[in-house]
């Protein structure tokens, strides 16, 4: 592709997704700008976990190290029941003897400022919200609150579960009467979350967080249908999550629905994460010293507007992209966390968008809906992979009997049954076609990405026809 056949891309939400395809479009000189709609963003969230399938993407991006070195090296996970009494640790070592790279636990916030840094500041527009998208005459426009417009070739709704793309595409499906009936029902969810940061902690007080290997500890409610886990974390803090499992699936058109109906309802009320906090506060912890402690004592040690509860939705949508518009992330697959997915996959689809895009022959709509549909046909098996593993974790910390009997296999799992899935898990591992490649290591052979493989193929013979003249 040459330089005036490069698209420009408009991305819609600075995610973690969103970054990431801005990170690797600056990686390979294609023109993007990326609008997110909060003014700033707060650095919300919990924990989460780097492994083998994006470590070697990071080497590539150069940012290797600083990934490593704020994230916290882990090899076990702890789970006790609610009465403190523990089930057998499940041992994450094998991984490393399967792709010659390890698990690190990296605070959500830590991260995103990392990611941050690799966009430069002036194609980030914060405070942008998207109030509706036309094309016309070969191109794609968005226009924004503040009365701007901006136009491209492809528009990429990187803007969560609830993007303000997706309604807009399937606005103009349903119109058409294109859409999916699946693709018209509200994103339904059957958990909700609080999550948080405590403040650094002093060792002598918090012995966990001087360990030098993560922390990770995991408690399921016994009587009450909760579940709640701890991180420690390379800045010595504790990186926490209580997760309440409702009694049947609901929505948000639904809670909000109640809300209207009802003056005293707390769910999303003014302090609907202070509420929970004080519904959770004496959940027990062990923390391996020996001392009683509750997840009470962590939000106390958390600043207040640090505490967030969100809904945790699951919903694979069937249609990701239409016209000079595609979703990648939680605008078209929500997978639940338990299965801690969600940022990884959204950022695979970064991964494969941007190899397409590299490889684009011309800007034109049939290259473009050609592009889209390999994207999509790429992603999807692998998306629906990880959205079937999150449910059955999903399930595993439910309060049923399903969820009794995957705990009790889980937690007796033999050796060369647990080193199998864990070998599934790491399957796929793909790479930036456009960059310098990453010799495989470990036992475990990736599965062939082809976007991957395509972008290889050109890069390659383009460094090729770039010798010759280095050389004179």
């Amino acid at each position: 592709m040459s330089s005036n056949d490069k698209p420009t891309v408009l991305i819609v939400g600075a995610g973690l997704g969103g970054l990431m395809l801005g990170a690797l479009l600056e990686k390979s000189n294609v023109p993007y700008t990326i609008f997110e709609r909060a003014a700033m963003v707060k650095p919300l969230g919990s924990a989460m976990s780097i492994g083998p399938t994006l470590l070697p993407i990071f080497q590539q991006m150069g940012i290797y190290d600083e990934i490593v070195a704020t994230g916290k090296y882990g090899t076990h996970t702890y789970s006790y029941r609610e009465s403190l009494k523990p089930y057998r640790p499940q041992d994450y070592r094998p991984i490393e003897e399967f792709t010659g790279y390890g698990q690190y636990i990296i605070a959500r916030p830590d991260y995103y400022n990392i990611m941050l840094k690799q966009v430069p500041a002036h194609k980030v527009h914060f405070g942008h919200r998207v109030l509706n998208i036309s094309e016309e005459n070969g191109k794609v426009t968005v226009h924004l609150s503040n009365n701007r417009t901006y136009e491209g070739d492809i528009i990429v709704g990187a803007d969560g579960a609830y993007s303000a793309v997706r309604q807009r595409m399937y606005e103009q499906l349903k119109a058409k009467g294109l859409l999916p009936k699946e693709d018209q029902e509200d994103l339904p969810f059957s958990s909700t979350s609080l999550v948080g940061q405590t403040r650094v902690l002093d060792p002598k007080e918090f012995p966990i967080v001087d360990k030098p290997h993560c922390q990770f500890l995991g408690f399921l409610g016994e009587e009450k249908p909760y579940t709640w886990c701890v991180m420690s974390t390379t800045q010595k803090t504790l990186c926490w999550m209580v997760i309440h499992h409702l009694s049947k699936k609901t929505t948000k058109e639904a809670v909000e629905q109640r809300f209207r109906n009802s003056e005293n309802s707390g769910e999303w009320g003014a302090a609907p994460a202070q509420t929970m906090c004080d519904e959770t506060r004496n959940f027990p912890l062990q923390l391996g010293d020996g001392k009683t402690w509750t997840m009470g004592d962590l939000y106390d040690l958390t600043p207040k507007d640090l505490i967030s509860k969100v809904m945790l939705e699951e919903k694979v949508f069937k249609t990701w992209h239409h016209g000079r518009c595609v979703l990648m992330g939680d605008a078209c697959h929500k997978l639940n966390p338990s299965g801690g997915h969600g940022a990884v996959t959204a950022m695979h689809d970064a991964i494969t968008l941007a190899n397409l895009i590299y490889v684009m022959p011309t800007k034109t709509s049939d290259d473009i809906t050609r592009m889209f549909e390999e994207y999509q046909k790429e992603r999807y098996p692998a998306v629906m992979e990880s959205y079937k593993s999150s449910q059955i974790l999903g399930k595993a910390i439910e309060k049923s009997f399903i969820g009794a009997l995957l705990l009790f296999i889980m937690t007796r799992m033999p050796m060369w049954l647990w080193r199998l899935s864990l070998k599934k898990m790491v399957q796929y591992r793909p790479q930036v076609g456009f960059l310098p490649k990453i010799p495989l290591q470990g036992s475990v052979v990736p599965i062939v990405s082809p976007s991957e493989q395509k972008a290889r193929a050109l890069f390659e013979k383009q460094q090729q026809q770039e010798q010759p003249a280095t050389s004179v």
